[in-house]
């Protein structure tokens, strides 16, 4: 991750050599093993005035997530499809290092990371969003705002796009002679999906590989890489950043074990939209 090189945290030589001291031993800072992420909770429908939402908290690092419709043009080359647009906030509040103003570079790798992983593997069926072929469609804002920071906003903002999307209900439409829609957002139908997307972050610090680093690690972190799977665990999408390298036995690792964590991410997933809530 970069930052404003003026205000980039550091992590004491102190705090450092602990925290290496520990991974020698197999743990973390936090008790957790290399391959086990933080406690995750999930709420869906938080935000009234949306078409769907769900706040996602991942350790201490939290997201919200809102999901509107609106009625647009259809791009040219995809006449009959609707519009995906992802933006992303790094609030100030989430942290000292995230300034306002418009997004910066990390914001705008968010945004990419998410709409990627949704878009590559056809996640959402953008098909079903056709309202007039070639002249009207819905366009789908994915709004992401990263509330409160303590690493790993990748996984947890993907969490909190899923459950906003499983949460979505396209509104019923009239279309009248004259060709205005009218839109009812009192009454509508779920949002298609073809398939769930999760990403899962690790970091490499040293010869160590983390799953779901906090921000110390992060910090410290020679490597980041942060992969999408789909729920039968295939890899739709991958984003390495860092200066560090990779073996082939450590990347067929970092493979492995994030893949593991996926399934978990999905199972509270589950349980979030039969609850409207979840905690792991």
């Amino acid at each position: 991750m970069s930052y404003t090189p003026y205000r980039v945290p550091i992590v004491s030589k102190i705090r450092s050599k602990s925290l290496i001291s520990l991974y020698k031993k197999g743990v973390r800072s936090d008790q957790r093993d290399f391959a086990t992420p933080r406690n995750l909770s999930i709420q869906v429908g938080v935000i009234d005035k949306a078409d769907g939402s769900a706040w996602v908290k991942l350790g201490n690092t939290q997201v919200l997530v809102g999901v509107k419709l609106e009625v647009g043009i259809p791009y040219r080359d995809t006449p009959n499809e609707g519009v995906l647009q992802v933006n992303s906030e790094l609030t100030p509040v989430a942290s000292p290092t995230f300034e306002p103003g418009p997004p910066d570079e990390n914001a705008v790798e968010l945004s990419r990371v998410i709409d990627r992983s949704l878009r590559d593997p056809k996640a959402i069926d953008l098909s079903s969003l056709v309202i007039r072929p070639g002249e009207k469609a819905w366009v789908l804002w994915i709004d992401i705002y990263v509330l409160d920071y303590d690493g790993n906003y990748f996984d947890a903002s993907m969490l909190g796009v899923m459950a906003a999307l499983m949460n979505t209900k396209v509104p019923e439409y009239e279309e009248t002679e004259s060709g205005e829609i009218i839109i009812n957002r009192e009454k509508g139908t779920p949002l298609k999906l073809n398939r769930r997307v999760a990403l899962v972050t690790s970091v490499k610090v040293g010869d160590y590989i983390l799953i779901d680093p906090n921000i110390d690690e992060e910090l410290l972190a020679d490597s980041r890489m942060v992969i999408a799977f789909d729920e039968q665990g295939t890899i739709v999408g991958m984003q390495k950043s860092g200066m560090g390298g990779y073996t082939r036995d450590e990347l067929l690792k970092v493979i492995d074990i994030s893949r593991n964590a996926s399934q978990v991410y999905f199972k509270l997933l589950d349980q979030a939209l039969q609850s409207g809530g979840s905690q792991g």
